[in-house]
């Protein structure tokens, strides 16, 4: 499984950014998508996730901001980032959940205050 992100950059607080994941090789459409994010030093989070379905699932601090999708037939899962904070600032990475969690390279998402 190979995931490659696209979309990161530098933003100021109050902006949106759009993130996207295209996910190729042995992969299932039937299989959960999401995003994580990783700000140096701390542990990896949970922003949000998407079944195949359609069933999403978002963190707290994202509730009403950002809002994940996906299009299966074209493997791809987005992120569309709105309202932008400083505190979003991180590595996001994009996940594909099959035997085991699969990571991108990760895209850099800069909010500045």
């Amino acid at each position: 499984v190979q995931l490659q992100a696209s979309g990161g950059g530098l933003v100021q607080a109050g902006g949106s950014l759009r993130l996207s994941c295209a996910a190729s090789g042995n992969i299932f459409t039937t299989n959960r998508m999401g995003w994580y994010r990783q700000v140096p030093g701390q542990q990896r989070e949970l922003v949000a996730t998407i079944t195949s379905g359609g069933t999403t699932n978002y963190a707290d601090p994202v509730k009403g901001r950002f809002t994940i999708s996906r299009d299966n037939a074209k493997n791809t899962v987005y992120l569309q980032m709105n309202s932008l904070k400083f505190e979003d600032t991180a590595v996001y990475y994009c996940n594909y959940l099959g035997s085991r969690h699969f990571w991108g390279q990760g895209t850099l998402v800069t909010v500045s205050s």
